[in-house]
């Protein structure tokens, strides 16, 4: 999910930033009440539709927007390819087109966005006058601390009452995992989907065993997670990588599985045995297809994302699109409980520090999350033409509906509510049974406020990007004839440039953050 490199010329940009924000909050140019509607323009991730329901719902939706608060939305895509560096720069352009923006504190680098301006800070006034019924929800369950600076000011709106899981994992099928020897179809090890992948590989030649594309670290990481007791630093990245992890029950000690230990060896070598196997294309690193499709069409065995994908889209469409698969879920770091509940912030709404209409975006935000009307034309689109209420009460979809290709695509996913959410017929029979068992042994994160300054790491941390980019695409696609010798070569090159003066700052950092709570 989720890294950026900033670069010097940004730096200065934002450094620019700054100086807007005042002018930002009084240069609101909100039209007198029956004049021209607002635009405004919100920022999401994803990769535009192009099947037409988008602008479809945008028509409706802006019926009730220019009703309720005489306003109109629009959506800024920032597409999937090269998004994280794409984001990044959309936010510290100074591009004043874009009034609320989709951010989240543990993969699209909420604190490091606020720190360089590209945030308005939001006072209670303003969010009590603008978004009250917001305010009020997020206020009672007493969540505004987790989107404050040093400063006590308030930078982004949190998603804080909406259930979801995101932890990752393999989806694989049970059909042929009982067929490989799996009873009940069941993986419950990591490793053990060697055996799997060989049973694919030998039994059925048209598919591959895990058709995976570009750079996806789950080789490894999934390993990593299920094997040690290290969580995360999620507020800190090295470009794609998350470098720093700390020890369960010694959260202020600060370490990394990329240079400490055996673990990442064992996960390389794994690595290197699929990679022998033929698990993957041979050009998997380079590949940039849409793997999830051809596992629906029956010509992959496995996929990797999280537990929200898995309940609310793998189950439905295997069992359409290949009845009696099975459907699996190996979730990452359940063989040792290694996994984390989401955090408040996953999910968030911050205000452009370049909005010509700040209180008027937030008009339009507390609509889309409070407003049932706005909330489902946002989410779910047009009923009876991109869903139907069931009679029982679900949220069911148009007679040859298909995901793939008539879906929304509005990716609204900062300000999501549980009060409004319709259990789906194209949720897994099972989902409830699948939280409640990641409920069981799932930990807190402990670092959900913890905002670490960068600057003194920022060259390093860009460094530690450049080796990691090196090595761990190879490493995760078992490409190097000998792991151990790589390993032991990025390491070194990881302390030449820096890894262990940054490490050290980040627990200085950490310990200081602590003593104060």
């Amino acid at each position: 999910m989720k890294r950026r490199t900033l670069t010097s010329a940004a730096a200065l940009v934002a450094l620019g930033l700054t100086t807007t924000m005042l002018a930002s909050c009084t240069g609101s140019t909100d039209e007198a009440e029956g004049g021209k509607p607002t635009e405004i323009t919100m920022l999401v991730l994803g990769d535009k539709p192009t099947n037409g329901h988008l602008e479809a719902m945008l028509d409706k939706l802006n019926e009730r927007l220019v009703e309720k608060a005489n306003a109109k939305l629009d959506l800024f895509y920032v597409e999937w390819a090269d998004w994280q560096t794409q984001y990044n720069l959309q936010l510290l352009s100074g591009d004043d087109n874009v009034d609320l923006i989709t951010t989240a504190s543990d993969w699209l680098f909420a604190w490091e966005n606020a720190e360089k301006g590209a945030f308005l800070p939001l006072s209670e006034d303003m969010l009590k006058e603008n978004a009250p019924k917001t305010w009020e929800q997020v206020d009672a369950e007493g969540d505004w601390d987790l989107t404050k600076l040093d400063d006590g000011q308030i930078y982004f709106i949190p998603e804080d009452n909406y259930t979801q899981w995101t932890n990752h994992g393999f989806f694989y099928r049970g059909d042929w995992a009982a067929e490989a020897g799996f009873a009940n179809g069941e993986i419950e090890k990591f490793e053990d989907f060697t055996t799997y992948f060989q049973w694919v590989k030998d039994n059925k030649p048209e598919a591959y065993p895990w058709d995976v594309a570009g750079a996806n670290e789950f080789a490894l990481t999934g390993y990593l997670q299920g094997h040690t007791d290290l969580q995360t630093i999620q507020q800190i990245t090295a470009g794609n990588y998350f470098p720093f992890q700390t020890p369960e029950g010694d959260e202020t000690s600060v370490t990394s599985w990329y240079m400490e230990g055996d673990d990442l060896l064992e996960a390389a070598e794994l690595a290197k045995e699929w990679n022998d196997i033929g698990v993957w294309r041979e050009d998997a690193l380079n590949y940039d297809g849409v793997t999830r499709e051809l596992m629906y069409a029956g010509l992959s065995g496995t996929d990797q994302h999280h537990t929200q994908t898995f309940v609310g889209q793998i189950v439905d469409n295997m069992e359409a699109k290949q009845p009696g698969s099975d459907p699996k879920l190996f979730s990452f770091g359940s063989e040792n409980g290694n996994y984390f509940r989401d955090i408040k912030t996953h999910g968030a709404m911050a205000v452009s520090a370049n909005s010509s209409n700040p209180e008027k975006a937030l008009q339009v935000y507390d609509l889309l999350r409070n407003d049932e009307e706005a909330y489902n034309l946002i989410n779910f689109g047009i009923e009876g033409t991109d869903y139907v209420i069931t009679d029982d009460g679900k949220l069911g979809y148009p007679e040859g509906y298909d995901s793939s290709t008539d879906g929304l695509g509005a990716n609204f996913w900062a300000g999501r509510m549980d009060e409004y959410e319709l259990p789906k017929v194209s949720d897994a029979p099972n989902k409830d049974e699948i939280y409640d068992a990641l409920d069981a042994d799932a930990k807190d994160y402990p670092y959900s406020t913890l905002v670490v300054d960068k600057t003194p790491i920022e060259s390093t941390l860009a460094a530690m990007s450049g080796v990691l980019s090196e090595y761990i695409p190879q490493l995760q696609y078992g490409k190097f004839d000998d792991p151990a010798a790589a390993i032991e070569e990025m390491r070194q090159k990881l302390k030449d440039v820096g890894y262990e003066d940054a490490r050290a700052d980040i627990e200085a950092q950490i310990k200081a953050w602590d003593e104060a709570r």
